[in-house]
């Protein structure tokens, strides 16, 4: 290889700081004008011209590339851009309705406190938009009552003096297809091998001496039903879960019994006093209690940071799923509930997406994390205004503690500004019943000695049993109720005093006993007013007034007539054997019979005010015109007479 076959080596131009030795060295060098007269031979015959240096411009693309590098490198780096959410959900990935964190790269807003007091100062820069509530801050005790059939048969059994012996085997049995099958039995009977389920032929064959009471289903759901509303005694809002379960939303109710701890144990005691034997659990969920009470430790508590660490080792039957979901899931090798977590959604969502909830793990599965809301739907609505009295001791008679109940009662209505229509006096007897008495007043009211002298009467009707040792006093119906003053001295006159007199009188004698006249929308004299009970709270349409007499007869009278001007207004009539003479008169006044109600055939009337020579004032009316071919001659009645 030759010297002039070699390639070139390029030195690496310098750093932007330093000057290259090149171009120093072209900065020395004489400069060599082109001439105007200098062509393309000139430039040809200069071997300086005759091919472009690559050198140079392979220098010049290398220093462009290193000064692109270094200014990409000095460039502040760029924010990541907020993702944005996906519109689509793929099927079984269930869209949440709440969140915990920010959305879309922006922070939450601050919930602010609603009803802040006038005046108030709040930090600026500051939004107290208010934001939805976290699910999981709810806390929800499950009961579960396993063997309530047999314990509330052993009770009643107690009571007509022939309860069987603890070593005597008892089972109750329910018609089945095949025949009877156990329902429930003893602690003595499962020692012998009887269970659940199994058909009583085959259990006598098993144990000879197996005594056989047919189950009251129907019996055990109203008393299901009754311990329901006696366990108000912890917290207000209660509800049957299952055929042996109740469900209770203990949330902020907790503390007023000394922590959910101390909450467990007062009704674990309370329903063991009765007869019942309880399994207690306390979670964030109704579907985490449900699980917890039947699968748990003794008197559960899980809090909400530690629910997906409870429930991941339960099985999933804990999902209240039914027999043959839960045995389709563990074919499947899906044998706890962190197993079917640890499933992608998609892949269970296209076996699961059209099921019925209990036969659906995954809204199970949501239900029981808190993704899913599952409400409480109580049977009856607990009061919005209730104060109780815990007492010491058992007691007979309510009497005493009612005017200190009324008094406060009546104070927080004052402080909210309403006033009560129906209030109710709850006891909660120590056997497990629950006794109350209702009265109702005829406008809102939050006069306490007002409401305490209707009780007078009515607490008679309420059956003690062997005492009771919590008293409730509730406003079931409210309605907002203002002061206005209306007089110059100061207190307001609000016209009570009829209204309070209405109460009495409804206490005394009954709802339907005491009515009151309410208008109604027809232009027929005897159908324009209906008697209704005067408590009942009926809105008034609004409806003409027209000149009516103040006594209308139930049913008018008929009168002869003797006539001035032919089809005009009468001259004298004829009424319980009276003659008067008519001096002045107003109308006619034409009611048109109502198609709707009356019968093809019914004539029209026109009513006429007149005033006889003893200035008495009378409401007649013709019935029917001469000539209307829907009778005989008309004939004339009085309907009432003015004042």
């Amino acid at each position: 290889m030759t010297h002039q076959d070699k390639l070139h080596v390029l030195p690496f131009p310098a750093a932007s700081g330093t000057t290259a030795p090149r171009r120093a060295a072209a900065a020395t060098a004489p400069r060599q004008d082109r001439s105007p007269d200098s062509g393309p031979d000139a430039i040809a015959s200069s071997p300086q011209h005759s091919r472009p240096d690559p050198s140079d411009k392979l220098a010049r693309a290398i220093a462009a590339l290193r000064g692109a590098l270094e200014a990409e490198v000095a460039k502040p780096p760029a924010p990541d851009p907020a993702p944005l959410e996906d519109p689509y959900t793929p099927v079984g990935t269930p869209k949440p309705r709440w969140r915990a964190g920010p959305e879309n790269g922006r922070s939450a807003p601050v919930a602010g406190r609603v009803g802040v007091a006038a005046g108030a100062v709040t930090p600026s820069g500051r939004d107290h938009t208010p934001r939805e509530k976290d699910p999981l801050t709810r806390r929800m005790t499950s009961i579960h009552l396993p063997d309530f059939a047999m314990e509330r048969w052993l009770r009643w059994a107690a009571t007509q003096a022939d309860a069987p012996p603890d070593d005597v085997p008892v089972a109750l049995a329910v018609e089945g297809p095949h025949g009877p099958v156990i329902h429930a039995c003893t602690r003595a009977a499962s020692g012998e091998g009887v269970h659940t389920g199994a058909r009583v032929v085959d259990m006598r064959a098993l144990c000879p001496d197996l005594k056989i009471v047919y189950a009251d289903i129907a019996g055990d759901q109203v008393a299901l039903q009754k311990l329901m509303l006696w366990m108000r005694r912890w917290c207000p809002w209660t509800a049957v879960d299952g055929p042996t379960g109740l469900i209770l939303d203990t949330t902020g109710s907790d503390h007023l019994w000394g922590g959910e701890a101390a909450m467990l144990r007062d009704i674990e005691e309370k329903l063991s006093a009765l007869g019942f034997s309880a399994n207690l659990a306390v979670a964030p969920t109704h579907g985490a209690a449900w699980a917890l009470a039947r699968l748990g430790q003794v008197r559960d508590i899980c809090t909400a940071e530690a629910l997906n660490m409870r429930i991941a080792p339960l099985p999933v039957r804990a999902l209240r799923l039914d027999a043959d979901t839960c045995l389709l899931l563990d074919r499947l090798g899906l044998k706890t509930v962190g197993d079917l977590i640890a499933v992608p959604r998609i892949s269970l969502a296209r076996r699961f997406s059209r099921a019925a909830l209990p036969q659906n793990p995954l809204l199970r599965l949501d239900q029981m994390t808190g993704t899913l809301a599952e409400p409480l739907s109580a049977q009856y609505d607990p009061p919005r205004f209730a104060v109780q009295a815990n007492l010491a001791e058992p007691v007979q008679d309510p009497t005493a503690h009612l005017p200190a109940l009324c008094t406060e009662l009546c104070a927080g209505l004052d402080a909210q500004g309403f006033g009560a229509r129906r209030i109710r006096v709850t006891v909660f007897r120590t056997d497990g019943e629950v006794s109350h008495v209702e009265v109702a007043t005829a406008r809102p009211s939050r006069d306490a000695g007002h409401i305490c002298k209707l009780f007078d009467d009515k607490l008679d009707a309420i059956n003690p049993g062997f005492g009771f040792d919590l008293i409730t006093l509730g406003a079931t119906v409210v309605e907002a109720l203002t002061t206005v003053q209306t007089r110059l001295d100061g207190p307001a006159d609000d016209d009570s005093a009829l209204a309070q007199l209405t109460d009495r009188l409804t206490a005394r004698l009954g709802t339907h006993a005491v009515r009151r006249a309410v208008p109604h929308p027809s232009h027929v004299p005897e159908r324009a007013t209906r008697w209704e009970p005067a408590l009942q709270h009926i809105k008034t349409p609004d409806i003409i007034r027209l000149a009516r007499p103040v006594r209308l007869f139930d049913h008018p009278e008929e009168v002869r007539v003797l006539y001035a001007v032919p089809e005009g207004p009468p001259a004298q009539f004829v009424w319980r054997r009276v003659t008067h003479k008519v001096i002045r008169f107003e109308g006619p006044e034409r009611i048109a019979p109502e198609w709707w109600q009356d019968m093809p055939r019914t004539r029209l009337r026109d009513y006429y005010r007149v005033e006889d020579h003893y200035v008495r004032r009378y409401w007649i009316y013709r019935h029917g015109v001469l000539g209307d071919t829907r009778g005989d001659t008309p004939r004339w009645f009085v309907h009432g007479v003015f004042a």
